[in-house]
């Protein structure tokens, strides 16, 4: 599959900017980041975080003074980048980093042209920004440690690392069984490749590690409620994993 050109706009006034790392290497694993830009007042010592690690990761920061106290200028700054980008043909998708409602139309608008969207936010945002996207990731999750996160018995976390993570509930388990029952074979058999693009499309907001799993397959095992069939593939090296729902 090609690899996507991604442009990456954040509002540096809606995210923080520990980890910043983390978030590129997150949009690395989707495509190739050929703009980076970070929209914000620099004039003022809110962002000064961000003033620290722009250069370090090559992100070129726009100056947007506001003009209004109270309004966040550099929401229209972003917008209008954003459909001149489109425009240029320049770029397979966006990555927009905000955790603000605001940009639910310009999600939506990029893919309305056929644009890749991925949404980079705080577990704050809103639902409709969330849902305007192809893709969202909580920030919360990315600094996250999968092999101290899926065993909180032996490794308790503070009260404010647990209100990060969501438990696997009623619903999840009736999400995941109502899309493998869709995807099924007529011997009720889903491919695991194609469930976790399946879950994005019915979920924005879907991630294993949103639950304290590192993959799909490691949550899955985790309910208890599927058969788990890994098959030889040509590559001897790759199995590919079936599951169904449990009789």
């Amino acid at each position: 599959m090609e690899d996507l050109r991604l442009a990456v706009l954040i509002d540096a006034d809606n995210v923080p900017s520990y980890p910043v790392k983390e978030m590129l290497e997150e949009i690395s694993k989707n495509g190739t980041p050929t703009i980076k830009r970070i929209y914000a007042d620099w004039t003022k010592p809110t962002v000064t975080g961000w003033k620290n690690v722009l250069l370090e990761h090559a992100i070129t920061p726009i100056q947007q003074y506001s003009y209004t106290t109270g309004k966040n200028s550099s929401d229209s700054a972003l917008i209008i980048d954003a459909m001149d980008i489109l425009y240029s043909g320049k770029v397979d998708g966006f990555c927009i980093v905000s955790s603000d409602s605001d940009f639910t139309r310009l999600a939506t608008r990029l893919r309305e042209a056929g644009m890749k969207v991925i949404g980079i936010g705080e577990k704050k945002t809103p639902q409709p920004f969330i849902t305007a996207c192809d893709k969202f990731v909580y920030i919360e999750i990315l600094r996250a440690k999968p092999q101290e996160i899926i065993a909180p018995a032996r490794h308790p976390k503070s009260k404010k690392e647990k209100t990060t993570l969501s438990r696997v509930d009623h619903a999840l388990i009736n999400l995941l069984t109502q899309s493998v029952a869709d995807l099924a074979d007529e011997s009720g058999w889903t491919f695991l490749g194609e469930l976790g693009s399946f879950l994005l499309k019915k979920k924005a907001d879907f991630d294993p590690r949103n639950y304290g799993f590192p993959k799909l397959l490691a949550l899955i095992k985790s309910t208890n409620k599927f058969e788990i069939d890994e098959r030889e593939s040509a590559n001897k090296n790759i199995r590919h994993v079936y599951i169904r729902v449990k009789a």
